[in-house]
C-alpha cells in the first residue's frame, strides 16, 4: 500500500501540477488541496506515513504547506511557517 501511494506521488511530479487533478479548496484548511498548491508551483520535498495516512510536505521559496491525505485523491492542507 505505501508503494502504491508513493508511486502516485511520483506520477504527480512526472505528469505536472496542471494535470496532477482538478484544482478544488479544501473545505476544512486555509491552504487548499495539495493539487492547487502543485498548480502554484510547490514542490513535493518529503512524504511520511502517520499511522495509516500520509503526510506530503512542499515547499516554495520561503513557503512551505503539510498536506495530509483523507483519501487517495483528497488531501487537506495548512500551512506550516
Amino acid at each position: 500500500m505505501r508503494l502504491a501511494l508513493l508511486a502516485a506521488l511520483g506520477s504527480f511530479a512526472l505528469v505536472g501540477p496542471a494535470f496532477a487533478q482538478e484544482q478544488v479548496a479544501s473545505e476544512t484548511s486555509s491552504g487548499g488541496s495539495m493539487a492547487a498548491l502543485l498548480a502554484k508551483g510547490y514542490e513535493i520535498k518529503a512524504a511520511v506515513a502517520n499511522g495509516t495516512r500520509y503526510i506530503v510536505f512542499l515547499q516554495k521559496d520561503q513557503s512551505a504547506y503539510a498536506c495530509e491525505f483523507v483519501t487517495l485523491t483528497r488531501s487537506r492542507c495548512g500551512s506550516i511557517n
